[in-house]
């Protein structure tokens, strides 16, 4: 299953969509060059948060925890009962507890995120891909060792049917209309803490409509 380019079949849902996020850990952060690793880990707390709201599953891996480190903070604390699936395969897509793990969900747009693009991402990316999965790998949460090295990932990644897109985006498109207004409070919340300006102006209307009318 290619992801479709145009049309709404081209856009995510919270009920076809799966969340996989590779190896956020101190290891990989500590080469991470191609963005600033605070915004990396802002969004990809912010991206596993969006998908909690939705009901979006996810499936979280380490590689060599031991040496690597865990899984970092943010993230876990989002999932705080799922213990990630630590592998030695640097393709998390060769490991059967992933790919069983994503299969037992039944949904076929597969959302991904992890350190390094160029390795940990495209790998599983590209993998998948012929596995008949849609592939929808959210740039901003991901990162490599270099401008370049994502970069090449990015293109490489493309060429093959993947779709590229930040996460932002990815809750713009679940969410796809205000008057759902079950999971408006949740995403208030989350662009509240990782949103940037966003979560400014939220602060400030929220702070209008706490604000007394004048007598």
């Amino acid at each position: 299953m290619s992801a479709k380019k145009t049309g709404l079949d081209a856009l995510l849902t919270p009920e076809e969509s799966v969340l996989l996020l590779i190896d956020h850990q101190p290891f990989q952060f500590a080469n991470l060059n191609s963005h600033e690793p605070a915004m990396v880990v802002n969004n990809t707390v912010g991206l596993a948060k969006t998908a909690r709201a939705f009901g979006i599953p996810t499936i979280l891996t380490t590689v060599v925890e031991g040496r690597g480190g865990h899984l970092i903070q943010g993230v876990q604390d989002v999932f705080p009962d799922q213990q990630p699936i630590n592998r030695t395969l640097i393709n998390t897509w060769e490991d059967r507890r992933v790919v069983d793990a994503v299969k037992a969900t039944g949904r076929k747009k597969l959302i991904m995120a992890g350190l390094w693009t160029e390795i940990c991402v495209a790998m599983p990316a590209l993998h998948a891909l012929d596995d008949g999965y849609a592939v929808y790998v959210v740039t901003d949460a991901s990162g490599g060792v270099s401008p370049e090295a994502h970069d090449m990932a990015v293109r490489r990644m493309v060429q093959a049917g993947v779709v590229p897109i930040t996460w932002l985006a990815v809750q713009g498109e679940l969410q796809r209309d205000w008057a759902r207004e079950a999971t408006v409070p949740a995403l208030v919340e989350v662009n509240a803490l990782h949103g940037g300006g966003t979560g400014v102006a939220y602060a400030w209307e929220t702070q209008l409509l706490d604000t007394p009318a004048p007598a």
